[in-house]
């Protein structure tokens, strides 16, 4: 037993010698290649069998020609084993060089391509999460440039629908103070008209602004869905009558829903302002709300606009988005729906369209009260 102990702690001696120079090379030979380090730990093992094997023979006082024989086969081993770890070596250095160019084309459109051939379950895990992180950033680029695309038709929009109210009230105000009005009362009420009008354009931005910004505060309290609907009603009924429009809210459930109920009623008007001016005279828009899947509420609102081309649905709450020259209204900026998912989406809901027969519907869905 004395034996064997002797034996393994002078095999340990030896092979501890071996790793303490083969870890001082590690340390040297840092920032080297991986082929470096892959054959500097497999030289490492090998000098450390050898060295081991050495000096138990030495110890054991063999014959030379058992001396020889016993370095020999070692020498063989290391010969294998040094080979085998540097087919490893530039294997490993080759998969890693062509993960580096591919992760090259991150930098140029976002794209990401794995590289070919067979790697490691360890390479294959860091090509997979490139992959995602490319599909990501291609994402993100492509939002980031739609949204830079709404800001640009946003602030041109805004600044032509600023400019004519503005060069109207000029002209009337330099006919006023010429004395050139031959109905000043008229130019008065149109002058007023033309304010209301701005101060609505600059209410909505105001509005749209604290959405983006994340400062919009919501006061909720329990309120009847019925009510909410029939306060909406109410308020759009005179422009439903000067455009000629029906109003129908008969297929509202009373259901009980914690909201802001001032922000909401806005969401209702938007909504309904954009059904009433897109839909003909003697046209219909029908509001309805029922319990929705999830623990949802459905507040719905279809009109008789003839539909939104498909290719624009996935536009339609975005900031400034007014759709075909054909829809679009005499007045407004293009705010009111980008204001509905932002107040909804506070609610922490979601606004949905889709075309229907003769026109569209506009859902919006609320987490329901307990």
């Amino acid at each position: 037993m004395r034996d064997v102990l002797l034996i393994a702690l002078l095999a340990f001696g030896g092979a501890a010698v071996a790793g303490a120079v083969g870890a001082l090379a590690l340390r040297l030979l840092r920032g080297r290649s991986l082929l470096v380090s892959i054959s500097v730990v497999a030289a490492t093992a090998v000098l450390a069998m050898l060295s081991g094997t050495l000096v138990v023979a030495f110890e054991m006082l063999l014959s030379s020609h058992d001396l020889n024989v016993v370095i020999i086969v070692c020498l063989m081993a290391a010969v294998v084993a040094m080979a085998v770890a540097a087919l490893l070596g530039r294997w490993v250095a080759a998969r890693g060089e062509d993960l580096a160019r591919a992760a090259r084309t991150f930098g140029e459109d976002g794209r990401f391509a794995p590289p070919e051939g067979a790697v490691s379950a360890e390479l294959a895990a860091v090509s997979r999460e490139l992959a995602v992180t490319s599909a990501r950033l291609t994402a993100s680029r492509e939002r980031e440039r739609t949204l830079e695309s709404s800001r640009r038709e946003l602030v041109a929009w805004i600044s032509h629908d600023l400019r004519t109210p503005l060069a109207g009230l000029r002209a009337m105000a330099e006919a006023l103070e010429d004395g050139m009005a031959a109905d000043p009362a008229r130019y008065h009420r149109q002058i007023r008209t033309e304010v209301e009008r701005l101060n609505g354009m600059v209410g909505d931005l105001f509005e749209l602004s604290r959405i983006h910004a994340g400062a919009l505060t919501l006061s909720r309290t329990r309120l009847s869905l019925y009510e909410l609907v029939a306060e909406a009603l109410a308020g759009a009924d005179p422009l439903a009558r000067e455009h000629g429009v029906r109003l129908i809210g008969d297929q509202v459930t009373d259901l009980p829903v914690d909201v802001d109920g001032r922000e909401m009623t806005r969401v209702l008007g938007n909504l309904l302002v954009n059904a009433i001016r897109r839909t003909p005279a003697d046209g219909t828009v029908a509001v309805a709300a029922r319990a929705g899947e999830g623990g949802t509420v459905v507040v719905s609102v279809t009109d008789e606009c003839g539909g939104i081309p498909e290719e624009d649905l996935a536009r339609v709450f975005d900031t400034g988005w007014r759709g075909t020259h054909a829809r679009t209204p005499p007045a407004g900026a293009g705010l009111g729906l980008a204001i509905v998912r932002g107040i909804v989406e506070a609610h922490a809901g979601r606004t949905t369209v889709r075309n229907v027969t003769g026109g569209c519907r506009f859902d919006v869905v609320l987490p329901a009260s307990p």
